[in-house]
């Protein structure tokens, strides 16, 4: 389903679509990652990301645990934001690396190696040597929430690490929200970075929103074990929303 370019008034914005040099660096980004793993703005996430670490699952009984917030990963250049809803407790808060160490990021990788923007298929650990080309990747919330439920004020805390990867990445042109929390932290983030977009874009798989001056929005299914296991997401759905994004940097 395809959604026809969204009518919007566009004021200042933190960086329009253009095809300018980036100014991004990578020491810019890793400034950003260390006031993202320093935070401690919510409490109910670090206690439970803390207690998650400290008693770890039988699987991973021997691993060290990151329970820290989880920074963004990818490549400084991105022209594609592909963005998550959070960590999962023992995935991205046991590995550190978001998508990293559980199902959804093999299955999220798979359809970013097959479109070119992830040199191997999958993702297990940290130093697994995966390199993203011309993607990044974030996510909504950055610290494990208890049944994958992010609280409304949690999200709306972690907005100010979103913002600031955002302005890190001058060059995006493409912003893949995977699931109905992160496709309303797109459009939070395009609403503070311009103006709302108008009329607003409802979730579906496959929907694309292209406001003028602004990065394209595309929305899928959040490639959770829940949607994957159950087909309401496959590998050929997710691929093709990856597809798409490509089409979008050529045309």
């Amino acid at each position: 389903m395809s959604l026809p370019p969204c009518p919007s008034v566009i004021s200042v914005l933190i960086h329009p679509v253009s095809s300018a040099p980036s100014v991004s660096s990578p020491s810019t980004i890793a400034l950003v990652h260390q006031q993202i793993v320093s935070c401690t703005r919510c409490r109910r996430l670090r206690t439970y990301c803390a207690r998650v670490a400290r008693e770890k699952k039988r699987a991973h009984a021997d691993d060290e645990y990151w329970g820290r917030p989880v920074p963004g990963f990818g490549d400084p250049q991105a022209r594609v934001l592909v963005l998550g809803l959070a960590p999962a407790a023992h995935g991205a808060n046991r590995t550190g690396r978001v998508f990293t160490g559980d199902g959804s990021g093999d299955f999220l990788m798979r359809a970013l190696f097959e479109t070119g923007f992830a040199s191997i298929p999958t993702s297990r650990r940290a130093d697994d040597g995966l390199v993203l080309t011309d993607a990044y990747i974030a996510a909504a919330v950055r610290c494990a929430p208890p049944d994958n439920k992010p609280l409304p004020a949690e999200i709306a805390a972690c907005r100010r690490h979103l913002d600031a990867e955002w302005a890190a990445l001058p060059r995006v042109r493409v912003i893949v929200a995977l699931g109905r929390i992160a496709f309303d932290a797109a459009l939070a983030l395009l609403a503070r970075a311009a103006s709302p977009v108008r009329p607003r874009p409802p979730f579906a798989h496959g929907a694309v929103c292209a406001p003028p001056g602004l990065p394209v929005l595309m929305a899928s299914y959040h490639p959770s074990r829940q949607n994957t296991n159950t087909r309401r997401l496959t590998p050929d759905m997710l691929r093709t929303v990856f597809e798409r994004a490509r089409a979008e940097l050529i045309g």
